[in-house]
């Protein structure tokens, strides 16, 4: 099997992708969730099988990509997406149907449930449709984080009617235990509320993880009464440029009124490269989380040696870590002082909501070799 993560430094500084081209030919990319691996194999034939049929249209009957996650999902998680009438739906990317989702789900002004720290892209997304996110902060940071249900039935009883939840949990990398979910599921349903479930990262559950990925509409019948989820392969297989993503639901007449030239988002690249993936990329995907569960204490040791005043937690999840740089005397902001000092880049905290401050985000997803010269470049921030 090609080996993931062996691109040099040099081959990555050819990339036209955001991680490598959008920072400064100096400074070593550790911020976008883009990781530094070679193309599964399977992925890469698709898509010379696309291009010897230049076959470059629009995309085309969404079926054979639904049929291929369905199958992923049944042998990866023993879930079926169409149990229940469940039906699936493309959109470009996961933040294309977030967006569209929530668009018409709402009105401005309506309060939307997150839960920061969380993925910074929610906070633009939501204000771009004019809604006030209402921030329910993950409770024992420190320790991994977990969700707070009394703070979530308390907001759901203020009047919120939508939950944008990130599962598995983007920068803590905690995957949700079953009895959560279904407890927020038992709240949503008791208060008519509706939860938009961003599943991107569930393919990269790292395999010694504690609790297994549990997919949100499998949780229980009031989580597929409330519940819509989206997925795509762009994080576990690194295909975000290809730009596609399934959103499912298991209730009749759950779907919102999407606007039909939705349909034609998709990229027919994207639907090579899914089917693909989801069928006959899974060897690589295993090397993958095989390869970023070693890292995660790989990094932790990283950190302990060069950087002992930065508390780390590793999550069980994708290639994100979640640095409290508090006590370095940083301000609110540290990772602006390790790019101009340290020439690294990594993720501000403040841009994940409530509890950033003194944070920051780094991407592992990269080889052993890069990661050790990012910690080396933020001691020498100091």
């Amino acid at each position: 099997m090609t080996a993931p993560f062996d691109l040099t430094l040099e081959q990555l500084r050819e990339h036209r992708s955001a991680k490598w081209s959008r920072v400064p030919a100096d400074v070593l990319p550790a911020w976008t969730a883009e990781m530094d691996v070679r193309t599964a194999p399977a992925v890469a034939d698709a898509l010379q099988l696309a291009i010897g049929r230049s076959d470059f249209g629009y995309a085309g009957d969404p079926a054979p990509v639904t049929q291929a996650f369905a199958g992923f999902a049944r042998d990866t998680w023993g879930w079926d997406p169409a149990d229940g009438g469940g039906r699936m739906r493309l959109f470009s990317d996961v933040g294309h149907a977030v967006k569209e989702i929530l668009g018409a789900l709402t009105q401005p002004g309506d309060p939307v449930i997150i839960n920061p720290p969380v993925y910074l892209s929610f906070y633009p997304w939501l204000a771009g449709l004019r809604l006030t996110p209402l921030e329910v902060p993950m409770l024992d940071v420190a320790s991994g984080g977990r969700l707070d249900l009394d703070g979530m039935a308390r907001a759901l009883t203020s009047g919120a009617r939508v939950v944008l939840l990130c599962s598995p949990h983007n920068p803590l990398g905690h995957v949700y235990p079953r009895e959560d979910l279904a407890s927020l599921a038992e709240l949503a349903l008791e208060h008519g509320a509706v939860v938009v479930a961003d599943e991107i990262h569930a393919p990269l559950v790292h395999p010694g993880s504690p609790t297994g990925f549990v997919p949100w509409l499998s949780v229980s019948d009031a989580a597929r009464q409330v519940g819509i989820a989206v997925h795509s392969p762009s994080k576990a297989w690194n295909t975000a440029g290809l730009k596609l993503a399934v959103g499912i639901t298991a209730v009749e007449g759950r779907w919102p009124q999407i606007r039909e030239e939705v349909d034609w988002a998709p990229s027919i690249l994207g639907q090579y490269a899914a089917i693909a993936a989801y069928t006959d990329g899974r060897d690589w995907l295993d090397e993958v989380r095989r390869q970023l569960q070693e890292r995660t204490t790989r990094l932790a040791d990283l950190l302990a040696e060069h950087l002992p005043g930065v508390r780390y937690r590793p999550g069980h999840s994708s290639y994100l870590a979640w640095l409290d740089c508090r006590e370095l005397g940083l301000g609110d902001d540290p990772a602006a002082t390790f790019l101009e000092r340290g020439r690294v880049q990594l993720s501000p905290g403040p841009a994940f909501g409530a509890g950033g401050s003194g944070f920051a985000r780094l991407n592992y997803g990269t080889s052993e070799e890069l990661m050790a010269e990012a910690v080396r470049r933020m001691a020498r921030a100091l």
